[in-house]
């Protein structure tokens, strides 16, 4: 299953993920106006899988680091869709470009946090390369979600 995305003269289909999105009952947004839902913007759906592969990384990570590190990593990944979906809630684009430039610097405080835990042992390699990756992905989506919003 998959959804329209775009203007009515230049439409593209966006696979879909397991999040419902209650907006594909109304009409394609205009290039003037935002998402009817932050659960229509692919940013915030690839910042939730991000977020549970983090979670699921940070499961085999020492009980000790449970209050710590563990709950760092876990905090700067959760901000990230956390703020896109409250700054798309504001329905200003410039509150909406504030809130993603908030997830942009927890996804710098989430690489951070990833390499620490490697070079702590924590994590190996492939295991944190893949996470990294997925920043990085989401990371690239929120500058063109950011660089798309009129000033």
């Amino acid at each position: 299953m998959s959804c329209i995305y775009g203007t009515a003269d230049n439409q593209y289909p966006v696979p879909s993920t397991q999040y419902p999105v209650p907006s594909t009952q109304y009409p394609v947004p205009s290039e003037t106006h935002m998402a009817q839902h932050f659960k229509d913007l692919v940013a915030w759906q690839k910042a939730m899988d991000m977020v549970t592969e983090i979670y699921k990384l940070t499961d085999s990570f020492p009980k000790r680091e449970v209050y710590s590190l563990t709950d760092q990593i876990r905090r700067a990944a959760v901000s990230v869709p956390s703020n896109i979906a409250e700054g798309q809630a504001h329905y200003s684009h410039r509150e909406f470009r504030h809130f993603l430039r908030h997830s942009a610097g927890s996804l710098a405080e989430l690489e951070t946090q990833l390499l620490l835990a490697e070079r702590l042992g924590y994590a190996d390699h492939p295991s944190t390369e893949g996470s990294l990756q997925r920043v990085h992905e989401v990371g690239r989506i929120l500058n063109g979600l950011i660089a798309s919003l009129p000033e």
